[in-house]
């Protein structure tokens, strides 16, 4: 994989929630990460715990100066998930792969999971690039962010 050096990554800072807030709106977006949006009070409410939590590592991604998606490595169940989200008019420019490969150097915990809708193959595809390995298919339960569906659970051992 080639890398742009224009992919970057640093710490999410409460000024770029208004940004964050406007992609995680994105109706395609949602319906290929099989997510329903929060409202304005519900992802405030929920960054300003992650950025609270010294638990979390929660990145911004930059192209160039641009802020373009958000990457975060956090506890779950037990486990130490990632997870990402690329504004879609970055989609397909690999950026979502080079982020993941950053925050993968700078995370050293292994095991780590990532949990994507079985019908996101452009999650697959970078998971796949990263090392991660399908574990297991499961269904999952309908909540206020995620409507029921079909999800593969990755791990990067």
């Amino acid at each position: 994989m080639t890398t742009d050096e224009r992919v970057r990554l640093r710490p999410i800072k409460p000024a770029d929630l208004a940004r964050m807030f406007e992609m995680q709106l994105d109706p395609e977006s949602n319906r290929m990460a099989v997510t329903n949006p929060r409202t304005a009070e519900a992802f405030q409410m929920h960054w300003e715990k992650v950025l609270a939590d010294p638990g979390i590592t929660a990145w911004a991604i930059l192209y160039g100066d641009l802020l373009v998606g958000s990457i975060s490595c956090f506890p779950m169940d037990g486990r130490d998930h990632v997870g990402y989200w690329i504004d879609r008019a970055y989609w397909g420019m690999g950026i979502a792969s080079q982020s993941l490969q950053l925050l993968l150097k700078g995370i050293p915990k292994r095991p780590l999971v990532a949990v994507a809708a079985s019908s996101n193959m452009a999650s697959f595809r970078v998971l796949q690039k990263c090392g991660f390995a399908v574990e297991k298919v499961r269904l999952s339960a309908a909540t206020d962010r995620f409507p029921e569906c079909e999800e593969v659970v990755h791990v990067l051992k």
